[in-house]
């Protein structure tokens, strides 16, 4: 459902927010909380968001499939952020005026170098032919993975290059509670954006793999959908998220018929994440990796020892162990 290559965490949330003076839940840095209202976003509202598909907001890290050199390729998030000197100048303007509306950037001077391959994210918008930042002073982007670059080595884990294909996680075809862990063509990925999440994502709160045998795939953002979701109604999130099996997620993303996206996280409600398991991570899983040797080219990596388990289910996503 998300395509174009715009990054999902900028969706803004489905209720207007407000912003309270205390200790944030999710940044530790961050001395304010940005809270829900009981009022609905004027956005989602008019994008008839009570008859939108919710779907399971993922925590993991944002990625995009498009092409490089010509060919299907697998990018990574990577914000243009602004330098030290233009970071301290944007925080005391925030301070002084208490808020970001009204500071001005030097798009050539303020922000950091970025790799030569660097694209901006879709829906950024431009100065003069110049993406400018957005209000956190962030300059959304993609950049391609380098299977030699240590810093993607988990994008390049659930990649293989030579063949232009993807381990994917995904609801099966028969039963959208039941899921698969699947080889696909990065070109049938194309122009959508996804979530790589696993065992050095994030803290891994779906409990996936182990430090010994790390697993990590790509899931299509929009691609879980949430069955019995509750109405967008305040009180009734805040029960979901605390009383139902299917709200230990991190949080509800709205897909609406004119495109519009809306989220809602458990901390705009003041809950923590994780918080003791996810449901993702529980839900029965099936594997369809049948990757040959010639394939793969002899090597040991992730489609090797997926393929091993080829046509086995486990009851639970985190119980998926690879055979020794």
């Amino acid at each position: 459902m998300r395509r174009l290559g715009s990054v999902q965490h900028k969706v803004p949330c489905v209720f207007v927010t407000e912003v309270k003076e205390e200790q944030s839940r999710k940044r530790e840095c961050q001395q304010f909380q940005v809270l829900a209202s009981d009022r609905v976003n004027p956005v989602a509202l008019e994008a008839d968001v009570h008859n939108a598909v919710a779907t399971e907001k993922l925590d993991g890290t944002c990625c995009y499939v498009t092409l490089y050199k010509g060919r299907p390729h697998l990018w990574a998030r990577l914000d243009r952020k602004p330098n030290k000197q233009a970071e301290k100048r944007f925080k005391k303007y925030q301070h002084v005026h208490r808020s970001c509306k009204g500071f001005s950037w030097n798009l050539e001077e303020d922000f950091k170098s970025v790799p030569e391959q660097w694209i901006p994210a879709h829906r950024v918008k431009h100065d003069n032919g110049r993406p400018i930042p957005d209000q956190l002073g962030h300059i959304p982007g993609w950049v391609p993975v380098d299977k030699d670059n240590k810093q993607y080595c988990w994008h390049s884990s659930v990649v293989d290059f030579r063949v232009g294909a993807a381990v994917v996680l995904r609801p099966t075809a028969d039963d959208d509670h039941r899921l698969e862990v699947a080889a696909v063509p990065l070109s049938d990925l194309m122009e959508q954006t996804l979530e790589l999440i696993g065992t050095n994502v994030n803290g891994n709160p779906y409990g996936l793999g182990s430090k010994k045998q790390p697993l990590h795939c790509l899931v299509s953002h929009g691609s879980i959908r949430i069955r019995n979701a509750p109405s967008v109604d305040l009180q009734q999130l805040c029960s979901w998220f605390q009383q139902s099996p299917e709200g230990r997620v991190e949080g509800v993303v709205w897909h609406c018929d004119d495109g519009t996206l809306v989220k809602i996280h458990r901390h705009h409600v003041g809950l923590m994440w994780p918080d003791g398991g996810s449901y993702l991570g529980d839900r029965p899983v099936v594997i369809h990796v049948d990757w040959t040797s010639d394939e793969c080219s002899g090597s040991k990596n992730l489609f090797t020892s997926l393929s091993a388990l080829n046509g086995h289910t486990f009851g639970r996503l985190q119980d998926i162990q690879f055979e020794p």
